[in-house]
């Protein structure tokens, strides 16, 4: 209870500690991107991240609630470039539908400011279904559906999954396994090669 005799909502920390907001949460959110890199999921802790960010652990649940919620910060942090390609798509029109996203995607992949934290991300992904859960309803609401509404075929929905499937697994392979000759080709060799199957999937009724 405070002096007052009101309740203070669980994990609220007090005006001194939350004095510096927009700076502070920001602070926790980096620390949470790195402990989760370094971590994987799992073995990350909320104590961990108010560690990292030199903040108590109850200013973490005050700005972002459970561990999953961190995780869900911090995932559509690292994934905020590829969220424009539902934009870059639309602005491209449907005649260069598949080269825009296979452009704007690999984008993000070949520059190691935004690969890290993507990779990071899908690591995590991979070995906790909590963590899955988090990545797969970020990819369905914010990405691939809106993809979807830019599409003037039918099964739009699965016709962008099909897309997108293709494109992970050639930067799972190019950027993860690092398989040859795929991981030293030229992306824009790639992008042209991936293009036109992109389109089917995209345009072609």
């Amino acid at each position: 209870m405070t002096a007052a005799g009101t309740p203070r909502r669980r994990g609220r920390p007090s005006r001194t500690e939350a004095a510096s907001g927009p700076a502070t949460r920001d602070r926790i959110l980096d620390a949470a991107r790195e402990e989760f890199s370094e971590r994987g999921y799992d073995k990350t802790s909320v104590r961990g991240i108010a560690k990292a960010a030199g903040v108590d652990p109850a200013l973490v649940h005050h700005y972002f609630g459970k561990k999953e919620d961190v995780f869900g910060a911090a995932v559509e942090q690292s994934f905020a470039p590829a969220l424009a390609i539902p934009d870059a798509i639309a602005a491209a029109g449907p005649e260069k539908a598949g080269e825009s996203m296979a452009r704007h995607l690999f984008g993000v992949w070949e520059n190691p400011v935004t690969r890290l934290p993507v990779l990071a991300v899908m690591r995590s992904a991979f070995t906790n279904e909590t963590a899955a859960a988090t990545l797969r309803k970020l990819i369905e609401k914010r990405l691939l559906a809106r993809v979807a509404c830019t599409l003037d075929v039918p099964d739009p929905e699965f016709r962008a999954q099909l897309a997108a499937g293709h494109l992970i697994g050639i930067a799972m392979l190019r950027y993860v396994v690092k398989m040859e000759p795929i991981a030293s080709a030229d992306v824009e060799d790639i992008v042209t090669m991936v293009a036109p199957t992109l389109e089917r999937y995209l345009t072609q009724p």
